[in-house]
């Protein structure tokens, strides 16, 4: 096992949560009340269309086959994302929510890419490393137009609670969110499927440093 092993398990990973979450992101969208958290989610989500466009063309240009690994990762982030949606669904809060749910799963991806530019880098992978660098830096971008929302505004209008808030008691909201959470996250593209970690190949080395 070398570094670039690692590097292309870790991207079919990557790649897998980007796919998951092109799906996932339209459902978060439509869930907001808030006009503006709605824009940033769907302008994130155009993004995130743009970056499974990306990895593909990463893989092509290691004279890799475009594959993916299950990012279980993500799938729990998508679980407490579902869970957020249902269970607080009409209430005010819904959006610092969704927020902090959104940017759990960007702080996951800055994680990600972060260590995959660096690895490209050490491999010698110039152009590799910049379109890796690019993603992260429209998820840190997201990130901090989330901050700014939960500052400004979200955080407060969750302080209020409407007149009928309370109609449901919270114990029978969160036996409902448990009771409607899917066996599994709802997943795009499902034709592509994953290659057991155990029989990861390594590229000819005439590949390495072929950015």
């Amino acid at each position: 096992m070398t570094l670039r092993t690692l590097f292309l398990d870790r991207l079919a990973m990557i790649y897998d949560a980007e796919i998951r979450l092109t799906e996932a992101m339209q459902q978060m969208a439509t869930a907001a009340t808030c006009d503006s958290l709605q824009e940033a989610i769907k302008a994130h989500l155009q993004e995130k269309k743009d970056h499974v466009a990306s990895l593909q063309a990463v893989f092509e240009s290691l004279g890799e086959k475009t594959w993916r690994k299950t990012s279980e990762a993500t799938i729990a982030l998508l679980y407490e994302s579902h869970d957020v949606v249902t269970h607080f669904k009409g209430f005010p809060v819904i959006n610092a929510a969704l927020i902090a749910a959104v940017q759990k799963i960007e702080h996951y991806e800055i994680a990600s890419y972060g260590c995959l530019r660096d690895w490209a880098a050490v491999l010698g992978c110039k152009e590799v490393a910049a379109t890796l660098q690019k993603i992260l830096d429209q998820d840190k971008a997201t990130n901090r137009t989330l901050t700014e929302l939960a500052r400004t505004r979200s955080n407060q209008e969750a302080l209020h609670e409407h007149a009928n808030s309370a109609a449901e008691p919270l114990v029978a909201r969160r036996a409902k969110a448990i009771a409607g959470r899917p066996t599994a996250p709802p997943l795009a593209n499902a034709g592509y499927k994953s290659r057991p970690s155990s029989t990861v190949a390594v590229p000819p080395e005439k590949h390495v440093g072929q950015g």
